[in-house]
Formats: structure tokens, C-alpha cells, sequence
């Protein structure tokens, strides 16, 4: 199915969204297992909000990804915990 590019950045900034929310701090980077679509982890690494890691389970939030990610939770009105975001 082909979908238009409207949907394929609302789809993007919903995975931004749910690594962020399922990310979890390690060596001082917030960092989410990478089990979305390859895609959209590509392009959010082109746009440079997380890392590319290609052999990597995970991917590291880039700040870039964590401020977007941050507005995005805002703007579906989904309240954080500040030590969520500092774990």
C-alpha cells in the first residue's frame, strides 16, 4: 500500500514519539530498541534526530530527536514526568 507523504510524516513523528516514550537511559544517552519500521528509523537518522546504528539493537536520541519527540507529547497531550525524560 502507498501511502501519501502527509502520512508518512505523521507515521515518523508517531515512531519519534514512541521511542522517546520507550527509551531508556545508558552511558549518559537516551536510547530505545529499535523494533519499527526500517524506513521511517532511516529517515529520522537522515533528519538527524536518532542515530543510524545499522548493526545496533538500539538507536540513541539525538537532542534534536528528544526536543521534537518532547513537542510531539505535548501536542497529543501526553503528559511526561521530567525524570522520565533524565533516567
Amino acid at each position: 500500500m502507498e501511502y501519501s507523504e502527509k502520512l508518512r510524516e505523521q507515521v515518523r513523528d508517531l515512531t519519534l514519539m514512541l521511542l522517546y516514550l520507550n527509551s531508556f537511559g545508558e552511558d549518559g544517552y537516551r536510547r530505545s530498541w529499535k523494533g519499527y519500521d526500517f524506513d521511517d528509523l532511516n529517515q529520522l537518522a537522515e533528519d538527524g534526530y536518532i542515530s543510524e546504528g545499522r548493526r545496533a539493537k538500539s538507536v540513541v536520541l539525538f537532542d534534536e530527536g528528544i526536543e521534537r519527540a518532547e513537542a510531539l507529547c505535548a501536542e497529543y497531550g501526553i503528559q511526561i514526568q521530567p525524570s522520565q525524560a533524565q533516567e
